[in-house]
């Protein structure tokens, strides 16, 4: 047997399919493995490039087989899909991913450590909670305005006014709907527990991690966006540039050019959308203090957002500071600065 260059290994949670080639190109080996002969077979290899997409278990065996001695590269599914030939099945999923890994132009995602993918196992567990909690909150309050009974918005009115509804003997709630607000509400509460343990866990990782206070010092970024960025691009050393970090997390336009005229849409909202979210809600904090601060006649703090301010609707306003605050961010990373208003970027 010809001696393997080149794998596209096509992960999956039992079985694994292979495609390899040699150095010429040619099909050295093609054929599925199950779970537990996946390490076996690649422990007796000698070391060549494997190329897997970027889904569920690739962090996990792309430590494991670079820890064999092997080139491991992790690609987004989306640039793979251009180099499917056929009917997408595992068989020739893997042959794209061996097509893919060998052009010179492909983008690679960098494999997480598993520090940071608990990090971001932390982010993803709190933002479940925090739906779970949202929704029923919701459901509580539909129940109580079938009866008639309208609260105010906030998320801790609930908390706070329900207790008291349900002592109420002169409301028009029925005992079946008593019994089943206050489960739901002691549910409601064990939501909140966790979501502060969850929180609690961060903020301790947050202490510990020079990145991530680093991050913490731009204004607009606490300490949730700061420890998912860290997490998630460690030192930014996978990034030319700090726009290459924006477009990462689709915070830049998307375009529509033909015959050298260009054109240029809303923003392309590719990538980590959780975390560009996080931006985008950090810097809507920022205008609205911005804001505040103008209407009782003080100065704004950031003639670059004022200025927008007066021809841009805040939602723009917004995406454009998330992006600066993705560009500024890269700059302290690999610089390994904190920010300052001064601060030459």
């Amino acid at each position: 047997m010809n001696k393997i260059s080149v794998i596209g290994l096509d992960l999956a949670k039992n079985v694994f399919q292979v495609h390899g080639i040699d150095i010429d190109g040619e099909i050295v080996v093609r054929k599925q493995l199950k779970r537990p002969q996946l390490h076996q077979f690649f422990a007796r290899l000698e070391p060549c490039l494997i190329g897997m997409e970027a889904c569920g278990g690739a962090h996990y065996w792309s430590r494991e087989l670079t820890g064999l001695g092997h080139t491991v590269r992790v690609m987004a599914p989306v640039f793979v899909k251009p180099y499917l030939k056929t009917n997408k099945n595992d068989r020739n999923d893997a042959e794209a991913i061996c097509e893919a890994v060998q052009r010179p132009s492909m983008r690679f995602v960098q494999p997480k450590t598993p520090e940071q993918q608990a990090v971001l196992h932390l982010h993803h567990g709190r933002r479940l909670l925090v739906r779970q909690r949202v929704a029923l909150n919701n459901h509580m309050r539909g129940v109580l305005s079938e009866y008639g009974i309208v609260l105010p918005q906030g998320g801790k009115v609930i908390s706070r006014r329900l207790p008291a509804l349900l002592e109420d003997a002169n409301n028009a709630l029925p005992m079946l709907a008593r019994h089943l607000l206050a489960e739901l509400k002691e549910e409601y509460d064990q939501l909140i527990e966790r979501i502060e343990h969850i929180e609690a866990r961060i903020k301790a990782w947050h202490a510990n991690n020079s990145v991530s206070q680093r991050l913490a010092s731009i204004p607009g970024i606490g300490i949730l966006t700061a420890t998912a960025l860290a997490a998630t691009v460690g030192q930014g050393q996978d990034f030319s540039n700090g726009r290459q970090l924006a477009a990462y997390l689709g915070l830049v336009p998307r375009q529509a050019s033909s015959g050298g005229k260009a054109r240029l849409l809303g923003i392309s909202k590719r990538g980590d959308g959780y975390l560009r979210g996080l931006l985008i809600h950090g810097a809507r904090a920022v205008i609205y203090h911005i804001q505040r601060r103008l209407r009782a006649g003080q100065p704004g703090g950031n003639p670059w957002v004022e200025q927008l301010l007066l021809h841009r609707h805040p939602n723009k306003v917004a995406v454009a500071l998330a992006n600066k605050m993705a560009r500024i961010a890269w700059v302290l990373l690999v610089r390994n600065e904190t920010w300052c208003p001064a601060h030459p970027v």
